[in-house]
């Protein structure tokens, strides 16, 4: 269901964020889509960290003996910098990394299973018992997790929405996405979970970095092979990253340079990536994010299938003069914005605080507090567009060019 409005982006040649200017307003789509990036970019600083852990794992294999409180910032900054010049390359360098990225993590994640399966015996994996959390039954603790994954979904997919319209048809633009975040993505978790049970059985602690982990558990051939791989893909996702979020806020601020703002863009992840605070309240951060994508999920489904029924208005979303359908209150969509703060407020008021990591209601176990978001704000929207609102948030059934 979340990747079903991408069909757009191949078949219009737009991505989520023009559509979206009908759902939020001009303005109300420069306002969200800057606060999303900034939120999205901390994902960038996670990876230029694990960028840097790589490299250090590899320099001390060789005898370099490197201090990670010195080293990490300046090869997370690298990292960044490597990442920038990738994005300054445009979608067709984009497009290039991505074929390379594919092959590359898909190898490291064969590599991985059978480094796990070959160091620690499947049995003692599968007999690790789950930790006790103080006052969380077990399904609490499986619903906990589970927010952790919509949450990542959520984060991803308004970034995913801008690279589908670069595929050649509709159908290679669904199902590389869909497949990617419905088949690849979940591999990777699951790998993860693997090689940190295998990791728990071996040495008796909890780890999270795959770099130690891949060092620990594997033949020093392998681990070698693997931290490579490992860092080079993460360079990858950076200019990859810097590319989608900055054509995310291109989006709501057209006249910006694009170039300029993967400048800007190289400045504020390396002072994340040099601060190193991203990672300490990285569950937090992840679930806060999707609370505000999660409205933006649910109600461009309901827009697009339901409201205008995959019609668009395509001069009055890119602001030709004469056409201002998409203008609403001073560039505001009021309806879009209310639904999407109101969904924000109650899942955390009534539904599961992710700063405290406080369930708040029974809904949590059914759909989790990301999940929430998505189902009540698209609902919300829905509902306004029964009432005499209707005639606010859709002004374009005269003038709809596709």
């Amino acid at each position: 269901m979340e990747c079903l409005p991408i069909l757009f982006a191949v078949k219009y040649g737009i991505d989520l964020w023009i559509w979206l200017r009908a759902v939020l307003g001009r303005k109300g789509v420069a306002v969200l889509s800057t606060v999303i990036s900034l939120a999205n970019f901390g994902w960038y600083a996670v990876t230029a960290n694990l960028f840097a852990s790589s490299m250090i794992h590899l320099g001390n294999n060789f005898g370099f003996g490197l201090d990670k409180g010195v080293w990490a910032p300046i090869l997370g900054t690298l990292c960044v910098l490597l990442g920038t010049l990738i994005a300054l390359g445009g979608p067709e360098v984009i497009k290039g990394t991505n074929r390379f990225l594919v092959v590359a993590l898909l190898f490291v994640g064969l590599i991985i299973v059978g480094i796990c399966f070959v160091a620690v015996p499947i049995r003692d994996i599968m007999n690790v018992q789950p930790a006790i959390q103080e006052n969380l039954t077990p399904i609490e603790r499986f619903m906990m997790s589970g927010e952790g994954n919509v949450a990542v979904a959520f984060s991803w997919s308004t970034q995913a929405f801008v690279l589908p319209r670069l595929a050649k048809s509709e159908r290679s633009g669904y199902w590389a996405t869909a497949l990617s975040y419905g088949v690849v993505a979940p591999f990777f978790a699951a790998t993860g979970g693997v090689m940190a049970l295998a990791m728990f059985v071996k040495t008796g602690v909890y780890e999270s970095d795959p770099t130690t982990m891949l060092s620990t558990l594997s033949t020093p051939a392998f681990a070698l092979l693997s931290l490579l791989l490992v860092a080079f893909a993460n360079i990858g996702t950076q200019g990859t990253g810097s590319y989608v979020n900055c054509m995310i806020v291109k989006s709501g601020m057209p006249k910006v340079s694009y170039k300029l703002m993967v400048w800007i863009a190289m400045v504020y992840v390396s002072l994340l990536t040099i601060w190193g605070g991203v990672d300490e309240y990285f569950g937090s951060f992840i679930s806060l994010a999707a609370y505000i994508q999660g409205p933006i999920i649910g109600m461009i489904v309901v827009d697009y299938f339901i409201l205008r029924k995959r019609k668009l208005d395509l001069r009055s979303a890119y602001f030709l003069e004469g056409h201002d359908a998409y203008e609403f209150t001073n560039g505001f969509n009021l309806v879009g914005l209310s639904c999407v703060i109101i969904s924000l407020l109650v899942t955390v008021l009534f539904v599961y605080n992710p700063i405290t990591k406080h369930i708040q209601s029974p809904m949590f176990l059914l759909t989790t507090g990301s999940g929430f978001t998505a189902i009540f704000g698209g609902l919300l929207y829905w509902l306004a567009s029964l009432t005499p609102l209707k005639h606010y948030m859709i002004k374009d059934r005269d003038s709809v060019t596709i």
